[in-house]
């Protein structure tokens, strides 16, 4: 019993990092919706210097786990919120 206790006190303790990690995202995060003539690049524009837009849109890629940064109006997306 007390090795099933502790699988069980094993998984409790994973799933709960599993949340607190899903929170800590979302809480870096906001979800906006891309509006027509926007694109990934333009969005981070708005959120980055000049210097880091590349590194934006690579986090917003990463993210939303997305397979280019080619998407379409409409879609919703996570961005970083600094």
């Amino acid at each position: 019993m007390v090795v099933i206790g502790a699988g069980f006190s094993t998984i409790s303790s994973a799933s709960d990092e599993a949340s607190l990690a899903k929170a800590d995202k979302q809480s870096k995060y906001v979800e906006v919706v891309l509006t027509p003539g926007e694109s990934l690049w333009s969005l981070a524009a708005m959120l980055a210097d000049n210097t880091q837009i590349a590194a934006v849109v690579a986090d917003i890629v990463e993210v939303n786990q997305l397979k280019s940064a080619d998407v379409a109006a409409g879609t919703r997306l996570l961005v970083p919120t600094n």
